[in-house]
């Protein structure tokens, strides 16, 4: 029995069922732990959706900043992007069902030894605080009001964390921060333009991971998000986007032994023009 962690899949299908196979995953006995951003840019989109929800019983996984895109374009709140290739699953007979799970999904999972959210946590979230912070913003997407919550969850203020913030400022702020950060100032207020490598994080900008006084520095967290960062495993951190829809690899880590296992990106997961808006 073993539980897997992946990184983002993004709809790259047939990269995901490759890895799968690479990790010879076995649905009797294994779990798996997806870190978010299971759809969206990749060709197969519906057919990872669908997939994740048929094992749903199998896995564990933590909602991304495109899994949320999704649902809210799902209720009207934005509109497609040219490079989104969402429409298969918006136009899918079943695709209530498989939308409905997955906005009942979690933004933070944990375990005896490990946490996973998608993007990172604030230097200030005791792992304790971080988790029911993240059940605040989860009773919100899952609450009867849902649609309101997803019409106020874009925007990039607050950047900064204070346990006064109420309403929706504080639930915004909980979700850019799991879903989206990557680099803060010192001082701990988000920055959402930088992209890149480590090597580039402009002065003045250090990671998230790196902030001075991390509460969470002693837990095992696993993340993805950040493609640009790649395969980066340090004391307590590993992160897993390695950026297979960029013609990366995905990459899986067994959990009881951080045996790390990837496989090449494939050009069938490569949209075409006819799938994007």
């Amino acid at each position: 029995m073993a539980t897997y962690a992946i990184g983002d899949i993004q709809g790259c299908y047939h990269a995901f069922q490759a890895l799968l196979k690479r990790i010879k995953f076995n649905l009797e006995e294994d779990t798996l732990w997806l870190a978010g951003d299971i759809i969206n840019r990749g060709s197969g989109s519906l057919a990872v959706l669908r997939w994740c929800y048929q094992y749903r019983d199998h896995i564990q996984m933590v909602l991304g900043n495109h899994d949320l895109h999704a649902i809210a374009i799902a209720h009207g709140i934005r509109k497609l992007s040219r490079s989104d290739t969402l429409q298969p699953i918006f136009d899918a007979p079943d695709a209530d069902v498989l939308l409905t799970w997955l906005r009942h999904q979690p933004l933070m999972v944990a375990n005896d030894d490990y946490v996973m959210v998608h993007a990172g946590l604030l230097p200030q979230w005791q792992l304790s605080d971080a988790l029911a912070y993240a059940k605040e913003v989860e009773a919100a997407l899952q609450g009867n009001a849902y649609v309101n919550f997803l019409a106020n969850m874009y925007g990039n203020s607050p950047n900064v964390w204070h346990n006064h913030l109420r309403g929706y400022c504080r639930l915004r702020a909980i979700t850019n921060a799991m879903t989206r950060m990557r680099v803060c100032t010192e001082g701990g207020a988000l920055d959402f333009d930088f992209k890149g490598q480590l090597a580039d994080v402009p002065e003045g900008l250090v990671p998230w991971f790196d902030l001075p006084g991390r509460a969470s520095r002693n837990q095992q967290l696993i993340v993805g998000h950040w493609s640009a960062l790649g395969l980066y495993q340090r004391e307590n951190i590993t992160a897993l986007d390695t950026g297979c829809l960029w013609g990366g690899k995905l990459t899986a880590m067994c959990l009881e032994t951080k045996k790390i296992m990837q496989v090449d990106s494939q050009s069938k997961d490569q949209a075409s023009k006819n799938q994007m808006t």
